[in-house]
């Protein structure tokens, strides 16, 4: 299918897009990689009137680093990210999550913050920005706001953000000190969307969980500390808690058997790691 006719603009800076977002409202989408967006108007799951393309504005092509973490700007790509070399010392959750994000074709293309904007509950980005407490900036002519990533996606494909508003950059934490962290995911081929993914932080403290592909989010749930015997007892509750749904791909009890598989397996990575 082709996409319905629409308008497009080109704005020279954020500046202009979030005045063209503030006058076409619902209207208008952000274009920036487009490796969702460009899908959905093919086949016409969204009929924009206007497409604003922000992925020349210079400004927004950039990632930025501080002790803390790592901030994202719109039009960065996923390749700049998993290329960048200071990841893997960085964020190491990151670091073994961005090889398993599509391919390197639409890596090249698609953006840090397109993936977080298109919401899907199976993404692996989605799932490490709220694994690790990230937050997400958001940009109209109104002004500027922040949200944690528990708030900011609200559903399948659904997000806190106002029609007005455009994600301007996402930030994502180191994480804990001496944490070990771990990433897994199951899909048919290597690039799809996972059936289900795990993420995973081992601290002094406990287990952090966070799996994706089970509900309409990401789902994030803390431990005490866990010995060997207890991970799959932990596990298998966690498992039912979330349920998972019968569809095309998998069956609920196939995606809960994921989560008990690839739930061991991550939290023995994070543990290894901290060794």
């Amino acid at each position: 299918m082709k996409p319905a006719s629409f308008d497009y603009i080109a704005p020279e800076s954020i500046e202009q897009a979030v005045t063209i977002l503030a006058d076409n409202g619902d209207d208008a989408r952000i274009l920036a990689g487009g490796q969702s967006l460009l899908a959905m108007l093919n086949m016409r799951l969204v009929k924009p009137g206007l497409v604003i393309d922000i992925s020349r504005i210079n400004e927004q092509d950039r990632i930025e680093i501080d002790p803390d973490g790592i901030r994202v700007h719109a039009a960065a790509t996923q390749r700049s990210l998993l290329e960048m070399a200071e990841l893997s010392k960085r964020n190491a959750l990151l670091s073994k999550a961005m090889p398993w994000v599509g391919h390197f074709q639409t890596r090249s293309k698609g953006t840090v913050c397109g993936s977080i904007a298109h919401a899907d509950p199976s993404s692996e980005i989605p799932l490490c920005l709220a694994t690790l407490n990230g937050r997400v900036t958001l940009r109209s002519a109104r002004g500027t706001r922040t949200l944690d990533a528990s708030v900011f996606q609200t559903g399948m494909l659904s997000t806190a953000c106002e029609a007005d508003e455009m994600i301007a950059s996402v930030y994502f934490p180191n994480g804990p000190v001496n944490a070990g962290f771990g990433f897994n995911e199951f899909g048919y081929r290597h690039g799809d969307f996972a059936i289900v993914a795990v993420a995973a932080t081992v601290t002094d403290a406990g287990v952090r969980i966070g799996v994706g592909g089970m509900t309409d989010r990401p789902e994030i749930h803390d431990f005490p500390v866990l010995s060997s015997g207890d991970i799959d007892d932990a596990l298998n509750d966690l498992a039912w808690d979330l349920k998972g749904a019968d569809d095309q791909h998998a069956t609920a009890r196939f995606r809960r058997n994921l989560v008990r598989n690839l739930g061991r397996k991550t939290i023995e990575e994070a543990t290894r790691c901290r060794a």
